[in-house]
């Protein structure tokens, strides 16, 4: 696997870690139509511990009416019910994301207590795409780091990319606060 293009906050690459994110991510990314098809936003997440998938949940932001009900904090929420704790750390567990955490998910991320990020799509190209706000995430790998979150970002994008133009072509809803 081709790493120039990988977005991380560590200091060292571990391909095997790379290519098992890889296969994780381009397996959500296709998954994905069928969530949106059924109503679901143009995220999906999933927590690994180990190959052992603990949880997955799709973005449900409209068809729940509910703003904080992204893919990842959907996810989180349901990995700590499933472990019953809220603490995630002492389960050394990764998260898989079909695009890079907006600001909320990051806070969300952070207090959670999860290991290893990796993810699709950079916020800069959802943006674009989309139209959908990723927010302000001022040194975000800097900070994950510094609490010891490894992250891993920009893996399969081309899928996720596909995904989103089609959620968008579809006339699916781009949700954003009235301003």
């Amino acid at each position: 696997m081709n790493t120039n293009n990988i977005i991380t906050n560590v200091d060292k690459i571990d391909a095997e870690k790379l290519k098992h994110a890889s296969e994780i991510i381009a397996k959500l990314q296709n998954e994905l139509p069928e969530y949106i098809d059924h109503g679901h936003g143009p995220f999906l997440a999933a927590i690994y511990q180990g190959d052992k998938l603990i949880a997955k949940c799709a973005n449900s932001v409209v068809m729940d009416n509910c703003s904080n009900h992204h893919a990842e904090i959907n996810t989180i929420r349901a990995a700590q019910s499933e472990l019953k704790t809220y603490d995630l750390a002492p389960k050394n567990l990764d998260l898989y994301i079909t695009a890079e955490p907006c600001m909320m998910c990051i806070g969300a991320i952070m207090w959670s207590g999860i290991k290893n990020v990796y993810y699709g799509v950079p916020s800069k190209k959802v943006e674009k795409i989309t139209g959908f706000d990723e927010g302000f995430k001022p040194n975000w790998l800097e900070e994950f780091k510094k609490r010891g979150i490894k992250v891993y970002g920009n893996i399969e994008t081309e899928l996720g990319e596909d995904v989103l133009k089609q959620y968008v072509k579809s006339k699916h809803v781009v949700y954003k606060p009235s301003r």
